[in-house]
């Protein structure tokens, strides 16, 4: 049996797959900050054999909470000396470029815990001063002293020469062997000497509850006899074993989001889709991707607490492109200085939960508004709902604010809330010049499902596609995605000026570094499949472009080839291109992946049953154009793939609500996929 487990702000799912190809799914309710727990309640509920388990897949989000809540390690950074503010000076880039009271990020090590020692490279990865040992040993003694919990040691142009930081790595481990350390040299070889600081730092801040929280588990696990391989979601859309993930935990720091992502990639494989709009709506965070041509695209260019006034810190290790913002299920209403409604980012979480649960929660959220509407039915509840306490909040915190029912106060919560969401959607579509309409949505979430129809109308996607387990599809992502590592080495150099025989063997060097890990993850070399990419640019530009390439030896001809693909993604990505300037390389990208046996979907029974037998009731729906409709209700479980479901109507299950609109059709395909076709509005 394979299990995957996602722990997310208010559920924990799980979705299993025996050795029948039988699969199943459940949720409880998540258990901060003991989440290791949620897990076992979620197992113990589905009713699982733990000894029958022979890999168990694994997505959780204590690196983010880590870094959001500051609750991690007290940090000592060694530097290059001359070096110790980079933390501090950051970026000039100011967000908020009016506001003359702008303060940037504070750095997550104090300036007192930041210690210089005497070395130097220099830009080609030349020694310049040599590794002063005692200048170690005194910064050493200087942090027992402060009694620091984790070391990072970031040494100037370490990503070229990494020579002065494993020498460092060396004393520490001779002296101090019980710290837990980061190397930046070893979590990134990209030039950026705030962002590789910056990085190494957050690496260190969360690895010692990042390991104990990873042990816990494995522990808990290992008592109720799970003696499976266990592993855990990467940000990069690939899993690791937990013993490589206590090295680097700074890699989870997306662990659970990207798993939908990725899944949505392989269901569009299934089906025939290769340009895909992944969309998750969970209980306090909606997410989103767009996958082009089959890629799920990864970049080293993330941020966390970045928005419009903030300029965030950045992680220099691979993650998806994707976008999230705080509107799920759990978002609270509430009323700004001005007089507005808002929806988000603050949760009502899973305790109290909203006001529909009988918590204690008194805030409306989304969740509360598309129960009031009719979208969800009471019974799907875990709690005994009181509608009349879900009525009293949304007239007294919206309604009554701004006069009117309380039904039109819910649909305004609800769109808010969806408005929000298409501007996430639109910042990874139409702002990076790619044609929504040129895309199919597979939306997913518990939450996914309800506003997917409304959104994809007003983006105009043609095409809405709901998973068969659409409630818990992060989970179904992790056992559809291989053991991955990316290897990313900054290569400086012009196009027209390379050496072939230099970057072949450093492409090979990758290569045989990426087997060696394979090896000591006892990952079969026959198994471990390579793609590749380079970041190039203009000479004299900033950015770059991230080009994928074929696993070719570098000549003349690829070098022509390569010119030519660079020029036609820069066009799409920036609206430019120029032909005669000078390209140059920045990054060279390996990814690995070791491929994992991938489960294949049964087909629907058709047992010949008749639409109407589906039908669970006729229910009073909320709408603004019409006011309340008495529409169908079926039940998804029951639907076959010769049934065709016409709107307004809703699809129900257990855990979540497919909402089908007026003048959209909806079929369940062969592998118990629903498939809704979008009437786009062309004005």
């Amino acid at each position: 049996m394979r299990i995957a487990t996602d722990i997310g702000g208010t559920f924990t799912d799980l979705l299993y797959i025996d050795d029948t190809g039988k699969m199943g799914f459940n949720k409880t309710h998540s258990t901060p900050p003991h989440f290791e727990n949620g897990i076992i309640d979620v197992m113990e509920k589905t009713g699982i054999s733990f000894e029958a388990i022979d890999m168990f897949f694994h997505g959780s989000t204590v690196v983010i909470n880590t870094l959001t809540e500051r609750k991690g390690a007290s940090v000592g950074l060694i530097t290059t000396k001359g070096t110790r503010d980079v933390l501090e000076i950051a970026r000039g880039n100011r967000p908020d470029l009016y506001n003359f009271k702008y303060e940037k990020p504070k750095p997550f090590v104090e300036r007192y815990l930041r210690v210089e020692i005497e070395e130097r490279m220099d830009y080609k990865g030349e020694v310049v001063t040599p590794l002063n040992r005692q200048s170690v040993m005194e910064a050493l003694h200087y942090f027992k002293k402060e009694k620091v919990d984790a070391l990072a040691v970031c040494l100037l142009h370490a990503y070229k020469n990494p020579i002065h930081e494993q020498q460092v790595a060396e004393i520490i481990h001779e002296v101090w062997p019980e710290i837990p350390i980061s190397i930046s040299s070893e979590i990134t070889k990209e030039w950026r000497e705030y962002e590789r600081t910056n990085t190494a730092v957050l690496n260190s801040y969360v690895k010692p509850l990042a390991n104990k929280y990873i042990d816990q588990l494995s522990e808990k696990l290992s008592s109720h006899r799970l003696e499976g391989v266990k592993y855990i979601m990467q940000s990069n859309g690939g899993v690791t074993t937990f013993e490589s993930a206590k090295d680097y935990p700074i890699n989870l720091v997306e662990s659970g989001p990207v798993a939908g992502i990725y899944g949505a990639a392989v269901l569009g494989e299934m089906i025939g889709e290769h340009n895909i709009i992944a969309f998750d709506i969970g209980g306090t965070t909606a997410k989103c991707s767009l996958i082009s041509n089959g890629e799920v695209r990864v970049n080293t260019d993330y941020y966390i607490e970045k928005n419009e006034k903030n300029a965030g810190y950045p992680i220099k290790v691979p993650v998806v492109d994707i976008v999230e913002i705080g509107n799920g299920g759990g978002s609270i209403a509430w009323i700004d200085e001005l007089g507005s409604l808002k929806v988000g980012p603050q949760s009502a979480g899973s305790k109290p939960g909203p006001v529909c649960y009988g918590l204690g929660g008194t805030k409306p959220t989304t969740t509360d508004a598309n129960l009031l509407v009719g979208r969800l039915s009471e019974k799907n509840f875990d709690f005994k709902v009181d509608r009349n306490m879900v009525s009293k909040s949304i007239r007294e915190v919206v309604a009554d604010k701004f006069n009117t029912s309380i039904e039109d106060a819910a649909l305004g919560m609800i769109d808010m809330a969806n408005s929000n969401m298409l501007n996430a959607l639109k910042l990874i579509s139409v702002r990076k010049g790619y044609n929504p309409s040129d895309f199919t949505m597979i939306a997913f979430g518990g939450g996914g499902p309800m506003h997917a129809t409304e959104l994809a109308r007003n983006l105009g996607i043609k095409k809405v596609v709901i998973p068969f387990s659409a409630s818990v599809f992060s989970a179904w992502g992790m056992l559809m995605t291989d053991i991955r590592h990316d290897y990313i080495q900054t290569y400086l150099q012009k196009l027209d000026k390379l050496a072939f025989d230099d970057i072949n063997n450093l492409w090979h060097k990758m290569e045989q570094e990426a087997l060696k890990q394979y090896e000591r993850e006892n990952v079969n070399e026959n198994r471990v499949i390579f793609n590749k990419f380079v970041d190039l640019r203009y000479v004299g530009q900033e950015h770059t472009v991230k080009v994928p390439i074929t696993n070719s030896i570098w000549d003349t001809e690829f070098i022509r080839i390569l010119k030519d693909n660079f020029h036609e993604l820069h066009q799409q990505n920036y609206t430019f291109m120029l032909p005669e300037a000078e390209v140059e390389i920045v990054n060279l990208h390996l990814t690995s992946l070791g491929q994992v046996e991938k489960y294949q979907q049964p087909k629907k029974k058709r047992t010949g049953a008749d639409l109407a037998d589906a039908m669970l009731e006729n229910r009073d729906v909320y709408f603004r154009e019409t006011g309340w409709m008495n529409i169908p209700v079926y039940n998804r479980n029951q639907l076959e793939p010769s049934h065709i479901v016409t709107g307004p109507a809703i699809i129900e299950e257990s855990t979540t609500s497919t909402l089908v609109l007026t003048n959209q059709r909806a079929e369940v395909d062969e592998i118990g996929n629903i498939v809704i076709e979008i009437e786009v509005d062309n004005k």
